[in-house]
């Protein structure tokens, strides 16, 4: 990514930035920003309760206005469909892959490619993705995934690790001065019962250790 900056030798190009939620967007703007003219692209079919979908658009929303006074620049928005059967099919038979697995790779191909087409179909010279912010995401596997999306759509896919240079850090900080809304899962309904599932062992952890 900052050799592909470097290059522009201070054009900016648009640049289409799939956006997973509000809190991994907000170091992803502040980074790319001073570079690129963006149109936030938000298509997540992962999340499979409407009011979580609905919240999360909310608050993507209101980041974009208030980062971007504060940045003293306008991003553009373009929500994608709301298509939670279409998750729900790429899953099929993989309802019992632990989160990173094969499903994991569906979705991230399905939403990159989504991503790509929309950025094709607006003309923007790249595209690249929030996902990579995540500790918990594999940067290497989503570069690689949205290298093959550029490749089929014709448009360049900027590769970036955001979470490089306390990025994931920084995006704690810049989601607690704006009171983002942090979810602790996903989005799908099995990383939603995985998180569950984990609180509820964590919390009978807690009561076996005050027992002794």
């Amino acid at each position: 990514m900052e050799k592909t900056i470097e290059e522009l030798g201070g054009r900016r190009p648009g640049l289409c930035l799939h956006a997973c939620c509000a809190p991994c967007s907000s170091h992803c703007l502040e980074v790319l920003a001073p570079y690129f003219d963006i149109c936030v692209f938000y298509y997540n079919p992962n999340i499979t309760e409407r009011a979580e979908y609905e919240h999360r658009v909310s608050e993507e929303r209101r980041l974009l206005k208030e980062l971007g006074a504060d940045l003293g620049m306008s991003f553009s928005f373009a929500e994608g469909a709301y298509e939670p059967e279409s998750f729900i099919e790429l899953s099929r038979g993989l309802e019992s892959c632990p989160e990173g697995g094969e499903r994991c790779r569906k979705c991230f191909e399905l939403r990159l490619d989504v991503a790509a087409g929309f950025a094709a179909s607006r003309n923007f010279e790249y595209f690249t993705t929030t996902l990579t912010i995540s500790p918990l995401k594999d940067a290497q596997l989503l570069n690689e995934l949205g290298l093959a999306a550029g490749e089929r759509y014709g448009v360049k896919y900027l590769t970036s690790d955001f979470k490089k240079k306390e990025g994931a850090k920084r995006s704690i900080e810049l989601s607690k001065k704006y009171g983002l809304y942090r979810q602790d899962y996903c989005g799908c309904a099995f990383s939603k019962a995985e998180r569950e599932k984990q609180k509820k062992e964590k919390d009978h952890e807690t009561i076996s250790g005050s027992a002794e």
